[in-house]
């Protein structure tokens, strides 16, 4: 099914800086297919697109399905452009110049400075704006302009239409994620969030971690600087947030607090 839609006007504004070094770019989160844990979307990039990065899902019947935030942050827009453009959609910030969109929605289930986690139902599929068809247009944009979307660090299909699977959620609502980086040795896992409580195992340099909470404990120096954040990981199992790499300079936004 062809689907149109407006390109939203964006002002660009340039900002020169003087003798002032540029600050490192945040990375960017991991982003999870926009749909709850396994349900398999078709999702179809094409050329004629506008923006043409961005993604249309579709699947049988799917006029009112969920759809869920990609990855966790702040909704910062939740609007109704009418019969034009995006129709009604909402955009999440996700900190660091990341911005997702999630247009051509029937309903919202957000408000503006809603802070959502991963699986948090955010609006459902429809047809408004600019659609000839229900159906989810979805994009990343970096900076506020429109980038090549990833799923679990793994680039989409450009171009031509694939099915995709969603783990979003699959370790329940307002979980965060991240990987340790530790340069090489593996980072001890205490039984609580402190290096004075007991060790009791270690996860590998470069494994990828679900955050069930965050909490402060003893402040540890790590690899992304001094932070007195904790990540609990499982039952009893705490690692320093000074070791992992969420995408945040700091607390998740939507992962609860332990």
């Amino acid at each position: 099914m062809h689907k149109r839609w407006l390109a939203l006007g964006a002002g660009v504004t340039i900002l020169a800086a003087t003798l002032v070094p540029a600050a490192p770019a945040m990375a960017a989160p991991t982003f999870k297919v926009p749909f709850p844990c396994n349900q398999s979307w078709s999702g179809k990039t094409r050329t004629d697109h506008n923006p043409a990065n961005a993604i249309d899902f579709n699947r049988t019947d799917d006029a009112g399905d969920p759809v869920v935030a990609s990855a966790p942050g702040t909704v910062d827009v939740v609007t109704n452009l009418g019969d034009t453009s995006y129709g009604k959609y909402v955009r999440i910030n996700h900190g660091g110049g990341h911005t997702t969109y999630y247009a051509h929605l029937s309903a919202f289930n957000v408000s503006v400075g809603q802070t959502v986690g991963y699986g948090r139902v955010i609006g459902y599929v429809g047809t408004t704006g600019g659609s000839s068809g229900p159906h989810l247009h979805y994009e990343q944009r970096l900076d506020g302009s429109s980038v090549k979307i990833r799923f679990n660090g793994a680039q989409a299909l450009y171009w031509g239409a694939k099915t995709y699977t969603s783990d979003n959620g699959c370790g329940g609502a307002d979980t965060g994620e991240g990987t340790v980086n530790t340069a090489g040795a593996p980072l001890t896992v205490r039984s609580g969030p402190g290096t004075g409580h007991s060790a009791v195992g270690t996860v590998a340099d470069g494994a990828r971690v679900t955050i069930q909470c965050q909490t402060s404990g003893t402040s540890v120096s790590g690899t992304y600087g001094t932070s007195s954040i904790w990540d609990r990981i499982g039952s009893g199992r705490f690692i320093s947030d000074a070791y992992v790499h969420t995408g945040y300079d700091g607390y998740i936004p939507g992962v609860p607090r332990c």
